[in-house]
């Protein structure tokens, strides 16, 4: 779902930004942000990139398909059409 490679790369940048004379606590704060964050984000709707590519995949097909039977319907009809 979410990558936690994100999370820690986005902590990470957080915790940098943290002034030289607080680096002690840096790890700490680290930690804390990475855990807030995981926290925060789980309780967002989101869909991983893999998952959303993938729904659109099945998208695009169920388009496609609707597509041929709408034709298909309207050939039909025309002939019914013919045929009466």
């Amino acid at each position: 779902m979410l990558d936690p490679k994100k999370i820690e790369e986005i902590a990470k940048q957080i915790s940098d930004a943290v002034p030289p004379g607080v680096k002690s606590m840096a790890e700490n704060a680290e930690n804390k942000v990475k855990q807030i964050l995981q926290q925060q984000l789980s309780r967002l709707d989101f869909v991983s990139r893999e998952e959303f590519d993938i729904q659109s995949q099945v998208l695009i097909r169920t388009r496609e398909k609707l597509e041929a039977l709408e034709a298909r319907v309207a050939a039909l009809e025309a002939q019914a059409a013919k045929n009466d």
